[in-house]
Protein backbone atom coordinates (compact mmCIF):
# COMPACT_ATOMS: atom_id res chain seq x y z
CA UNK A 1 0.00 0.00 0.00
CA UNK A 2 1.56 3.22 -0.93
CA UNK A 3 0.39 6.97 -2.02
CA UNK A 4 1.47 9.06 -5.05
CA UNK A 5 3.17 11.98 -3.09
CA UNK A 6 2.87 14.39 -5.97
CA UNK A 7 0.45 16.62 -4.91
CA UNK A 8 0.47 19.09 -2.45
CA UNK A 9 -0.66 17.88 1.03
CA UNK A 10 -4.22 18.58 2.27
CA UNK A 11 -3.67 19.28 5.94
CA UNK A 12 -0.03 21.35 6.97
CA UNK A 13 0.75 21.47 10.98
CA UNK A 14 3.44 23.72 12.14
CA UNK A 15 4.98 24.25 15.40
CA UNK A 16 6.00 27.81 15.08
CA UNK A 17 9.05 27.84 17.45
CA UNK A 18 12.06 30.11 17.99
CA UNK A 19 10.35 33.35 18.61
CA UNK A 20 11.96 33.87 22.12
CA UNK A 21 15.28 32.71 20.66
CA UNK A 22 15.55 34.89 18.27
CA UNK A 23 14.35 37.84 19.92
CA UNK A 24 17.09 37.18 22.40
CA UNK A 25 19.83 36.80 19.98
CA UNK A 26 18.92 39.95 19.35
CA UNK A 27 18.45 41.33 22.60
CA UNK A 28 14.84 41.92 22.27
CA UNK A 29 12.40 40.90 24.71
CA UNK A 30 10.44 37.80 24.17
CA UNK A 31 7.39 39.41 22.58
CA UNK A 32 9.11 41.11 19.57
CA UNK A 33 9.80 37.86 18.50
CA UNK A 34 6.34 36.93 19.06
CA UNK A 35 5.42 39.69 17.46
CA UNK A 36 7.67 39.30 14.08
CA UNK A 37 6.11 35.62 14.18
CA UNK A 38 2.48 36.81 13.26
CA UNK A 39 3.78 38.24 10.28
CA UNK A 40 5.71 35.02 9.72
CA UNK A 41 2.42 33.23 10.16
CA UNK A 42 0.42 35.53 7.86
CA UNK A 43 3.27 34.67 5.09
CA UNK A 44 3.10 31.25 5.38
CA UNK A 45 -1.05 31.18 5.43
CA UNK A 46 -1.12 33.48 2.22
CA UNK A 47 1.39 30.80 0.49
CA UNK A 48 -0.27 27.56 1.49
CA UNK A 49 -3.85 29.40 0.26
CA UNK A 50 -2.01 30.12 -3.44
CA UNK A 51 -0.99 26.75 -3.74
CA UNK A 52 -4.42 25.13 -2.77
CA UNK A 53 -3.64 23.45 0.25
CA UNK A 54 -6.82 23.08 2.19
CA UNK A 55 -6.10 23.15 5.83
CA UNK A 56 -3.38 24.89 8.11
CA UNK A 57 -3.41 23.94 11.53
CA UNK A 58 -0.91 26.65 13.37
CA UNK A 59 -0.01 25.55 17.27
CA UNK A 60 -0.13 29.38 18.54
CA UNK A 61 -0.50 28.26 22.61
CA UNK A 62 -0.44 25.13 24.40
CA UNK A 63 -1.93 24.00 27.36
CA UNK A 64 1.71 24.43 28.64
CA UNK A 65 2.62 28.30 27.60
CA UNK A 66 0.02 29.04 30.44
CA UNK A 67 3.51 28.37 32.63
CA UNK A 68 5.15 30.92 30.74
CA UNK A 69 5.57 34.19 32.80
CA UNK A 70 2.63 36.35 33.02
CA UNK A 71 3.76 39.01 31.20
CA UNK A 72 4.38 36.70 27.96
CA UNK A 73 1.08 34.97 28.32
CA UNK A 74 -0.69 38.48 28.51
CA UNK A 75 1.37 39.59 25.50
CA UNK A 76 0.59 36.05 23.38
CA UNK A 77 -3.43 36.88 24.85
CA UNK A 78 -3.28 40.36 23.46
CA UNK A 79 -1.59 39.60 20.15
CA UNK A 80 -3.94 36.64 19.38
CA UNK A 81 -7.18 38.87 20.63
CA UNK A 82 -5.52 42.05 18.21
CA UNK A 83 -4.95 39.88 15.65
CA UNK A 84 -8.20 37.85 14.93
CA UNK A 85 -9.99 41.76 15.60
CA UNK A 86 -7.70 43.30 12.77
CA UNK A 87 -7.15 40.45 10.25
CA UNK A 88 -10.62 40.54 8.61
CA UNK A 89 -9.55 41.89 5.18
CA UNK A 90 -7.07 39.63 4.78
CA UNK A 91 -9.02 36.78 5.77
CA UNK A 92 -11.81 37.95 2.70
CA UNK A 93 -9.35 38.51 0.57
CA UNK A 94 -7.61 35.35 0.86
CA UNK A 95 -10.86 33.28 1.05
CA UNK A 96 -9.33 32.23 4.74
CA UNK A 97 -12.12 30.29 7.77
CA UNK A 98 -10.77 30.66 10.55
CA UNK A 99 -11.68 27.57 12.93
CA UNK A 100 -10.49 26.86 16.61
CA UNK A 101 -8.82 23.78 17.92
CA UNK A 102 -8.47 23.42 22.15
CA UNK A 103 -10.25 23.99 24.94
CA UNK A 104 -12.31 27.45 24.48
CA UNK A 105 -13.69 27.33 27.90
CA UNK A 106 -10.08 27.85 29.34
CA UNK A 107 -9.83 31.02 27.50
CA UNK A 108 -10.37 34.55 28.88
CA UNK A 109 -14.07 35.92 27.93
CA UNK A 110 -12.72 38.63 25.24
CA UNK A 111 -10.55 35.95 23.59
CA UNK A 112 -13.14 33.92 23.35
CA UNK A 113 -15.47 36.33 22.28
CA UNK A 114 -12.77 37.39 19.59
CA UNK A 115 -12.45 33.53 18.31
CA UNK A 116 -16.44 32.77 18.21
CA UNK A 117 -16.32 35.92 16.18
CA UNK A 118 -13.36 35.37 13.84
CA UNK A 119 -15.19 31.81 12.63
CA UNK A 120 -18.82 33.46 12.23
CA UNK A 121 -17.64 35.91 10.06
CA UNK A 122 -15.25 33.22 8.07
CA UNK A 123 -18.02 30.67 8.09
CA UNK A 124 -19.02 30.86 4.69
CA UNK A 125 -15.52 31.38 2.86
CA UNK A 126 -14.00 28.03 0.79
CA UNK A 127 -10.58 28.54 0.29
CA UNK A 128 -8.09 27.55 2.86
CA UNK A 129 -8.81 26.85 6.33
CA UNK A 130 -6.46 27.75 9.42
CA UNK A 131 -6.77 25.84 12.11
CA UNK A 132 -5.90 28.08 15.46
CA UNK A 133 -4.72 25.71 18.15
CA UNK A 134 -5.18 27.95 21.19
CA UNK A 135 -5.11 26.30 24.63
CA UNK A 136 -4.45 23.08 22.44
CA UNK A 137 -2.84 19.93 23.42
CA UNK A 138 -3.27 17.14 22.03
CA UNK A 139 -3.37 15.17 25.05
CA UNK A 140 -6.00 17.43 26.42
CA UNK A 141 -8.28 16.74 23.11
CA UNK A 142 -8.13 12.86 23.61
CA UNK A 143 -9.42 13.16 27.06
CA UNK A 144 -12.18 15.51 26.29
CA UNK A 145 -12.95 13.41 23.37
CA UNK A 146 -13.49 10.26 25.68
CA UNK A 147 -15.32 12.41 28.19
CA UNK A 148 -17.30 13.56 25.45
CA UNK A 149 -18.22 9.91 24.36
CA UNK A 150 -18.48 8.78 27.61
CA UNK A 151 -21.39 11.92 28.51
CA UNK A 152 -23.78 10.95 25.44
CA UNK A 153 -23.92 7.07 26.75
CA UNK A 154 -21.73 5.46 24.35
CA UNK A 155 -20.83 1.45 25.05
CA UNK A 156 -16.90 1.83 25.72
CA UNK A 157 -16.98 -1.87 23.89
CA UNK A 158 -18.51 -0.32 20.80
CA UNK A 159 -16.42 2.94 20.44
CA UNK A 160 -14.84 3.10 16.93
CA UNK A 161 -12.18 4.94 15.42
CA UNK A 162 -14.52 7.40 13.47
CA UNK A 163 -16.46 8.07 16.45
CA UNK A 164 -12.95 8.63 18.22
CA UNK A 165 -12.06 11.45 15.35
CA UNK A 166 -16.20 12.51 15.37
CA UNK A 167 -15.53 13.23 19.59
CA UNK A 168 -12.76 15.88 18.71
CA UNK A 169 -12.85 19.92 18.73
CA UNK A 170 -13.32 19.95 14.68
CA UNK A 171 -14.76 16.58 13.53
CA UNK A 172 -13.86 16.88 10.00
CA UNK A 173 -10.26 17.67 10.74
CA UNK A 174 -8.72 15.40 8.58
CA UNK A 175 -5.30 13.46 9.22
CA UNK A 176 -2.12 15.48 8.85
CA UNK A 177 -0.34 15.49 5.81
CA UNK A 178 3.27 17.02 6.50
CA UNK A 179 3.57 18.36 10.21
CA UNK A 180 6.75 21.05 10.01
CA UNK A 181 8.60 22.08 12.96
CA UNK A 182 10.85 24.65 12.79
CA UNK A 183 13.78 26.08 15.62
CA UNK A 184 15.75 23.07 15.72
CA UNK A 185 13.83 21.40 18.47
CA UNK A 186 12.96 17.21 17.12
CA UNK A 187 9.81 16.40 19.45
CA UNK A 188 6.09 17.00 18.90
CA UNK A 189 5.39 18.64 22.11
CA UNK A 190 1.77 17.03 22.55
CA UNK A 191 0.78 18.50 19.31
CA UNK A 192 -1.98 17.19 16.84
CA UNK A 193 -1.12 13.52 18.75
CA UNK A 194 -4.14 11.28 17.13
CA UNK A 195 -3.59 13.43 13.83
CA UNK A 196 -0.45 12.69 13.30
CA UNK A 197 -0.50 9.16 13.12
CA UNK A 198 1.43 8.94 9.52
CA UNK A 199 2.37 12.08 8.54
CA UNK A 200 5.49 13.39 7.39
CA UNK A 201 7.41 15.29 9.64
CA UNK A 202 10.12 17.59 8.77
CA UNK A 203 12.07 19.55 11.25
CA UNK A 204 14.24 22.96 10.34
CA UNK A 205 17.34 24.20 12.69
CA UNK A 206 15.45 28.14 10.87
CA UNK A 207 14.06 30.11 13.88
CA UNK A 208 10.17 30.79 13.09
CA UNK A 209 10.41 34.72 12.83
CA UNK A 210 13.24 33.95 10.29
CA UNK A 211 11.02 30.93 8.13
CA UNK A 212 9.40 32.49 5.21
CA UNK A 213 7.84 31.41 1.69
CA UNK A 214 10.55 30.27 -0.21
CA UNK A 215 11.48 28.03 2.20
CA UNK A 216 8.10 26.90 3.11
CA UNK A 217 7.61 26.14 -1.05
CA UNK A 218 10.74 23.98 -0.43
CA UNK A 219 9.18 21.83 2.32
CA UNK A 220 6.75 21.50 0.17
CA UNK A 221 8.46 20.05 -2.30
CA UNK A 222 10.27 17.35 -0.18
CA UNK A 223 6.85 16.28 1.00
CA UNK A 224 5.94 15.74 -2.99
CA UNK A 225 9.17 13.55 -3.09
CA UNK A 226 8.58 11.22 -0.03
CA UNK A 227 6.44 7.73 -0.70
CA UNK A 228 4.08 7.35 2.05
CA UNK A 229 2.68 3.56 2.77
CA UNK A 230 0.97 4.24 5.80
CA UNK A 231 2.12 0.69 7.06
CA UNK A 232 1.86 -1.04 4.38
CA UNK A 233 4.56 -1.77 1.99
CA UNK A 234 5.49 -0.85 -1.93
CA UNK A 235 4.41 -3.32 -4.69
CA UNK A 236 7.42 -3.72 -6.89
Amino acid sequence: MSENNSAVPVHVGIIMDGNGRWAKQRNLPRTSGHKEGLDVAKAIVKAAAEIGIKYVTLYTFSTENWKRAQEEVGFLMNLIRGHLRAEFQFYKQNGIRIKHLGDLSGLPEDVQTEIKKAMEETASFTGLTVVLAINYGGRDEIVRGVKKLLSEGKNVSDITESDFSNSFDIPELPDVDLLIRTGGEIRLSNFLLWHAAYAEFLFTNTLWPDYNKEEFLKDIESFKNRTRRFGGVLNN
